[in-house]
């Protein structure tokens, strides 16, 4: 592999990495810190997706799009919370599962109905189709824009739970939701804030990625597996954690398909490496989140409780 390929694949991994964080921030806020297990958030990046794609489809302007795309998850994220979730915090985790894997179908169900069965395809914006040029190696600027989309949330969620009002009122509530409580602070308010932040943050992800993938149902389950292998490698209820996590299971992901199957031709046939390259790839994330687990098991940031 030449330099500039490994670069760019380099690149690409980190491109999956800031998509995985905007999936993995809002899941560990409603995960780590109101202690809520939430299947359905793979749900919220595909309607994200698919708002975006209808929001595109009918103003053309993808900036106009990402405005309209942010009150109409947090309204959904809201109207979900209240709806369905609220009596849930409450019940144990087995119940909590079983009620979010039953709004995983009802999702993708909603989706063939009102968008069909077949896949939706949103265009890179023009004014973003071309490449940039990075020492020397031209690389897409929609991806670099990603990438920089990603980190500039993730700035935002670390000033946001460190260095606001808000943010220690998040902490405190995370260890003493009780006490909180007794101080005045309305807790169900600040649970459906979290909630609907989640969910406005998987579907900012869903909007990125609509124009580098096909958007249709059922996209939410494959992203929330890789979600929350980064949430377990990184700690539970740890942004910084889950940040870190989502860029190193992105590099680790896409260098591994494009590296083992080059390397597995030295000793298989071509065809046999191009079938065992991906899989091996696939099962190296999960042999990394069994060895941290196996020398940190609370993940690599865990959160300390004062």
């Amino acid at each position: 592999m030449s330099p500039a390929l490994f670069v760019i694949q380099f690149l690409n991994g980190l491109q999956l990495g800031v998509l995985l964080f905007l999936m993995a921030a809002g899941l560990t806020l409603v995960f780590g810190i109101m202690n809520f297990v939430n299947l359905a958030h793979g749900s919220m990046y595909m309607m994200g997706a698919f708002f975006a794609a209808s929001i595109y489809g009918y103003t053309d302007s993808f900036l106009l799009t990402a405005v309209l795309l942010v009150p109409a998850m947090l309204a959904l994220g809201l109207a979900l919370e209240w709806i369905a979730l609220r009596k849930l915090y409450q019940r144990d985790h087995l119940d909590q599962v079983l009620a979010t894997f039953g709004l995983i179908l009802f999702f993708n169900e909603l989706a063939r109905m009102i968008w069909g069965p077949s896949p939706f395809y949103m265009e890179v914006p023009e004014f973003l189709g071309g490449t940039i040029d990075l020492l020397g190696i031209r690389y897409p600027a929609y991806r670099f824009v990603i990438i920089s989309a990603g980190l500039l949330v993730a700035a935002a969620c670390y000033l946001l739970i460190h260095r606001t009002r808000v943010g220690m009122l998040i902490r405190a509530g995370a260890t003493n939701r009780t006490m909180v409580g007794a101080l005045g602070v309305n807790i169900v308010l600040l649970n459906s804030l979290l909630f609907a932040l989640g969910a406005v943050l998987a579907g900012v992800a869903g909007l990125l990625a609509g124009p580098i993938m096909s958007v249709q149902a059922g996209m939410g389950e494959p992203i929330l597996i890789l979600t929350m292998v980064v949430i377990v490698i990184g700690g539970i209820g740890s942004i910084r954690g889950a940040f870190y996590a989502a860029l190193i299971v992105g590099v680790v992901d896409t260098l591994g398909r494009t590296l083992l199957p080059s390397l597995l031709r030295s000793v298989l046939e071509r065809s046999s490496a191009d079938i065992a390259g991906p899989a091996l790839a696939s099962m190296m994330i999960y042999l990394l989140m069994a060895l941290v687990l196996a020398i940190k098991p609370k993940g690599l940031f865990p959160v300390h409780n004062t």
